[in-house]
């Protein structure tokens, strides 16, 4: 059936308006002059984030390497003791070992990382098989807790290769770091705490662990610093879900 002509006096001006509108979309798409919607706000990019969402004395806290079954229920105390957020990236392997860690750490409101399932450096690895690395991972994340958001994806040792372009397609922003303090070679709690202070930047995502070993420092220096720190005027922001 022909459709009627968008003059046709049998329709409204409405009518006539909304015909017309869409003969000119149809024309346009098939000249190529619509591009694709822009993208959603949250919707997550290849471009690896190192800062937090707001500008200026903020900063994003941020784990690797857990759950561990000592070292991160002494974190996440430190962290409600001090009413702060973090962002936990976590190891497939040991997500499997301490699922009721995992529990843990989403019941206390914090953010989740995928950070692979073997803590393998992906820098050669192909496409599809960091895809089914990284949909293993979260599958074992979700296996604890299941339905919970995994915004964030984190590349082991910083060797991203092809896995940011992986990890967006799969909804996880990759997270880089602007500061890391060496806190995996343990150098003192004191000293975790000043790399921390003198290197801490506006807007940075700084970098510890609360797995891969013994994390004690680290917990004591978290549990130093932060109070340090707000009294100075800092506050504890998320990533950037964006690059």
């Amino acid at each position: 059936m022909t459709a009627p002509s968008a003059l046709s006096p049998r329709f409204s001006p409405a009518a006539r308006r909304l015909v017309a509108g869409a003969a000119a979309l149809a024309t346009a798409v098939s000249a190529g002059l619509v591009t694709a919607l822009p993208a959603r706000a949250d919707q997550a990019t290849p471009a690896v984030v190192d800062s937090t969402v707001h500008d200026g004395r903020y900063l994003s806290l941020t784990f690797d390497d857990g759950p561990d079954p000592v070292s991160t229920p002494a974190l996440l105390a430190v962290l409600k003791k001090h009413h702060v957020k973090a962002t936990f990236c976590l190891w497939g392997d040991h997500v499997q070992q301490h699922p009721e860690v995992v529990r843990q750490i989403a019941a206390d409101g914090h953010r989740l990382c995928n950070h692979t399932m073997h803590h393998d450096d992906m820098a050669g690895w192909d496409a599809d098989a960091i895809r089914q690395d990284l949909e293993q991972t979260s599958a074992a994340i979700r296996a604890a807790v299941p339905g919970v958001r995994i915004d964030y994806f984190r590349a082991p040792y910083g060797s991203w290769g092809r896995t940011p372009e992986v990890a967006a397609e799969l909804g996880m922003q990759p997270l880089g770091w602007r500061l890391t303090v060496g806190d995996w070679a343990p150098p003192g709690t004191a000293e975790l705490v000043r790399r921390i202070e003198e290197g801490v930047t506006p807007g940075a995502v700084v970098l510890l662990h609360d797995g891969g070993g013994d994390r004690s420092q680290t917990v004591e220096a978290v549990d130093q610093v932060i109070p340090r720190l707000q009294a100075e005027g800092w506050r504890f922001d998320k990533p950037a879900r964006r690059g």
